[in-house]
């Protein structure tokens, strides 16, 4: 490949009496995903016209023509007509090309003043910003998706949960509501790190700043961001901001992974408390009588790759010297893939939280289940003076002998429970009743009713925070 070849779409080339080998500008060339941040790097492009404009690089005539010709390249974008070349290296340098094509030398006085160092770090960090109000706007729907559920099945009885073994009866309402804080963390790490890097560091140059006058401050007004970089070698150097972003991510999925695990155990025939809407299962392709929950499924095994995605990128970073390498061209695809396909799982898992359809009697059945009620049992043995370490062994033996007789805690005789301690008259029978366990637990953030009622207030008002 010849140095002219490449020469309209590099931004660099003069030091070098020929081109870049084939193989080496192959490797180089990053249209193919960087192209993905043309908004943002326009954006930047229309900032620093009117800065040039500013210090007089540009008279007015020339910056209305300038920002008039971004203007009409993001047209091409927006209407995907606009042609890079295999001369193109990236986004940065086909934009420039074209700009060049467009106005001639006028094209060629945008570069002044700034670098491909400080323009990429800009347009990662516009594009993390945005990309995390996206996200955080989808956990809202999902959260939205569990408290309406919630609020349709309040009462309803459940079992809780512990090493997959029934452990407490709890309201159906409060499983459910358990995600919607789960989710308002992650929503959390979004907005952290969201506020982290806003921040602009167009006018870093490549390293060290510029000698033109630029406003660095200036920047950030022009594109909305809360503050300027304090120091121009962190401003090109650093990718703590996409990492972040990056791990956020992975968190939300691993939460969203978390959760299909539970719809694929609840729509199970062994389990049976749920059914998956139609649109959100498939068939199967053999067995007619299947009805598989793939779209959970599915949302479980995509955190694998967000979790790559973010083991790829503190690989990438964690030995870079200051200031910029070349390495970190390889900062945007984990960022780019990551985010994306969580906006592929949210809407998907979403659907599939509000398309359940859950059966009642069978969770009801399941709340009393494995002696579901021993620990009410030892706390009114408690309540009766007994220390905590006897009634757990009494209820221990109270649960070996129902499992002996084949019947669950109610289905013992009182005589044999008086046997058993002289604490365990008649009146016990008052703590096998679910609903009962269920009611007692009634601090604020517990599973009684009127305290899963205040749940559903709060979790509905920060839903409604994160929608749109």
């Amino acid at each position: 490949m010849s140095g002219d070849a490449t020469d309209a779409g590099r931004l660099w080339g003069g030091r070098f009496a020929t081109g870049p080998d084939v193989a080496a500008w192959a490797l180089g060339v990053s249209t193919s995903f960087d192209r993905h941040l043309w908004r943002q790097d326009l954006a930047g492009s229309g900032a620093h016209a009117r800065e040039l404009a500013r210090i007089g690089v540009l008279d007015d005539d020339e910056l209305a023509r300038m920002l008039a010709a971004i203007d009409r390249c993001a047209e091409l974008f927006a209407t995907d007509r606009f042609a890079f070349l295999d001369t193109d290296e990236d986004v940065h340098g086909a934009i420039e090309r074209w700009l060049v094509e467009e106005l001639g030398p006028l094209g060629g006085k945008l570069r002044a003043g700034r670098s491909r160092n400080d323009q990429i770090a800009s347009d990662l960090r516009l594009w993390c910003r945005e990309a995390c109000d996206g996200l955080i706007g989808l956990v809202g729907e999902l959260q939205t998706a569990f408290v309406d559920q919630a609020e349709a099945h309040l009462g309803w009885l459940a079992p809780g949960y512990t090493h997959l073994q029934r452990g407490q009866p709890v309201l159906l309402s409060h499983h459910l509501l358990a995600y919607v804080w789960m989710l308002e963390r992650d929503a959390g790490r979004l907005a952290d790190a969201r506020d982290r890097l806003d921040e602009s560091v167009l006018g870093s140059g490549a390293l060290a700043g510029q000698t033109l006058g630029l406003d660095p401050d200036a920047y950030a007004r022009h594109l909305g961001f809360a503050r300027t970089a304090a120091n121009t070698m962190d401003a090109v150097a650093s990718r703590d901001f996409a990492l972040e972003v990056t791990s956020a991510c992975a968190i939300l999925s691993v939460t969203l992974s978390r959760l299909g695990e539970e719809i694929v155990l609840w729509a199970s025939s062994e389990f049976a408390f749920a059914e998956v809407g139609d649109a959100f299962s498939t068939g199967s392709s053999i067995m007619p009588q299947k009805r598989n929950p793939d779209v959970a499924e599915l949302v479980r095994g995509k955190a694998g790759r967000v979790i790559g995605d973010l083991m790829g990128l503190l690989t990438t970073v964690k030995a870079l010297p200051l200031t910029y390498n070349r390495d970190l061209q390889e900062d945007k695809e984990p960022v780019f893939d990551a985010v994306e396909t969580l906006r592929l799982v949210l809407p998907a898992i979403t659907g599939t939280v509000a398309s359940l359809r859950f059966d009642r009697a069978r969770l009801e059945a399941a709340s009393v289940g494995g002696f579901a009620l021993a620990t009410d049992l030892a706390e009114e043995l408690v309540l009766r003076g007994v220390p905590f370490r006897e009634a757990h062994e009494v209820v221990g033996e109270v649960v070996r002998r129902a499992e002996e007789r084949g019947v669950d805690l109610d289905g013992l005789d009182p005589a044999e429970l008086a046997e058993l301690h002289p604490a365990l008259d008649a009146g016990v029978a008052v703590r096998f009743d679910p609903r009962q366990a269920v009611a007692r637990r009634d601090a604020v953030n517990a599973t009684a009713e009127a305290s899963v009622r205040e749940q559903l207030t709060a979790a509905r008002r920060v839903a409604d925070s994160h929608r749109g």
